[in-house]
C-alpha cells in the first residue's frame, strides 16, 4: 500500500463544471436522447479520464494522468507532512481566516496520518481569493478501498 498526492487550484467557475467531475455513465444515452445530451455524454467520455479536475469521488484521481500525481508516499506520515506543506504554503491565500489557524492546520495533517493508515482517502477543499478553489487529496492505491478496481497510476514498486 502507498499514497498518491494531488493538488489543483483555479478558477472557481472551472471547478463547479460537475460533468467532467464525476466517470461517464457505463451506458451511453438511449437512441433518440437529444442531441446535446449525446454530445455532452461523448465530451464526458473523452475528457474525465484526461481532464485535470479534481473528481468528486476521491478514488478517481488514479484514472487520471500519472502526470498529475505530485508525490508518491509509502508512509502515511510522509504524505501527510506534503499535505501540511501544501496547506501552510496556500493558507495566506485562504478566504476564511479561521482556516488559516496553525492548531486547525495541524488537526487536518494528523487527521490525514490516522486516516491513510486505515487506507482511506483524503480530500480537502479552500476557498481561495479571486475566486478560485484549491484542492487537495491524498489517494490510498494498491488497492484503494472505496475503488479497489482502479489500477496504480504510476505501477508503484511493480504493482498495478
Amino acid at each position: 500500500m502507498h499514497h498518491h498526492g494531488y493538488l489543483w487550484a483555479g478558477p472557481k467557475r472551472r471547478f463547479d463544471d460537475d460533468a467532467l467531475r464525476r466517470p461517464p455513465h457505463p451506458e451511453p444515452p438511449p437512441a433518440g436522447s437529444k442531441p446535446e445530451v449525446i454530445q455532452r455524454y461523448r465530451e464526458v467520455a473523452a475528457e474525465f479520464s484526461v481532464v485535470d479536475l479534481p473528481p468528486l469521488e476521491t478514488a478517481y484521481w488514479l484514472v487520471k494522468p500519472r502526470t498529475l500525481v505530485r508525490g508518491t508516499w509509502d508512509e502515511p506520515k510522509e504524505a501527510a507532512a506534503w499535505l501540511g506543506e501544501r496547506l501552510a504554503e496556500y493558507a495566506p491565500r485562504f478566504t476564511a481566516e479561521r482556516e488559516w489557524d496553525t492548531t486547525h492546520l495541524a488537526s487536518l495533517t494528523n487527521a490525514a496520518v490516522e486516516r491513510l493508515g486505515w487506507g482511506g482517502d483524503v480530500s480537502l477543499g479552500f476557498y481561495l481569493e479571486r475566486p478560485a478553489y484549491l484542492s487537495l487529496a491524498l489517494v490510498t492505491c494498491s488497492p484503494n478501498r472505496a475503488k479497489p478496481e482502479l489500477h496504480c497510476p504510476c505501477r508503484h514498486g511493480g504493482e498495478g
